[in-house]
């Protein structure tokens, strides 16, 4: 990103400040004067909109290739195009980039992506979703599990990983409580936390076991918790 700074020096007249033609600065051009290009700030918004996008499918890709150990911040800039600096002007760090990934990765089989938690969740869909996200994406899962398991001892992947946790034990016990009204808060997010418990744990299974039949698993958990199908 190029930083323009402008330098002002207190009781000085523009006109004295050498720099500019005649040895004057020229003054300040503002959106609406004829000689500003309008389309400037957008081009520049496409050209971050692309970095960011390199930058991910770059990630996705190593991700692939090496697991969570092969995403470093140097394979990633190099395999974008991208110099550090644009990198660290859209993500703080590479786990940031990751979390991306499996971000856009949950949301491609949300229920509901252009309005998460809305009310029309149903925990049938959530549940559904998630066994997708598991079974359909087996790499990204992995590394979804893993930057969890990180989250024990660091401190900043921790707290990502449990806010993501909360919004998704919110969307749950939400749904839990549409299908049985008889449930209050506390019940619901009990219910809540027990079904996504059992599904982390189904899903841990069934990337380790390639025989172990999640999706049969979920449809029993779904039966036990009395949701509508």
């Amino acid at each position: 990103m190029n930083l323009e700074r402008t330098l002002k020096f207190p009781g000085a007249p523009r006109t004295a400040i050498r720099g500019g033609p005649g040895g004057s600065v020229p003054p300040r051009r503002r959106p609406g004067d004829p000689d500003v290009d309008e389309e400037e700030p957008v081009a520049r918004y496409r050209v971050g909109i692309e970095t960011r996008d390199r930058i991910l499918a770059a990630t996705r890709d190593l991700l692939a290739e090496g697991g969570l150990e092969g995403v470093t911040l140097k394979r990633v800039t190099t395999a974008a195009g991208v110099g550090v600096g644009s990198f660290y002007n859209l993500f703080d760090s590479k786990e940031s980039a990751v979390f991306e990934v499996v971000r856009e990765t949950l949301d491609a089989v949300d229920p509901h992506p252009e309005a998460p938690g809305a009310g029309d969740d149903r925990l049938t869909d959530l549940v559904g979703a998630f066994v997708t996200f598991i079974t359909d994406s087996p790499t990204v899962a992995r590394i979804y599990l893993q930057l969890a398991g990180l989250g024990l001892t660091d401190p900043a992947i921790a707290a990502r990983v449990l806010r993501s946790h909360r919004l998704r034990v919110d969307r749950f016990a939400a749904a839990c409580r549409r299908e049985d009204p008889a449930l209050d808060d506390a019940s619901a997010r009990e219910r809540a936390q027990a079904v996504l418990a059992s599904l982390t744990g189904y899903g841990l299974t069934s990337l380790i076991d390639p025989t172990f039949d999640m999706a049969a698993h979920a449809r029993g958990l779904l039966d036990r918790v009395g949701a509508a199908g």
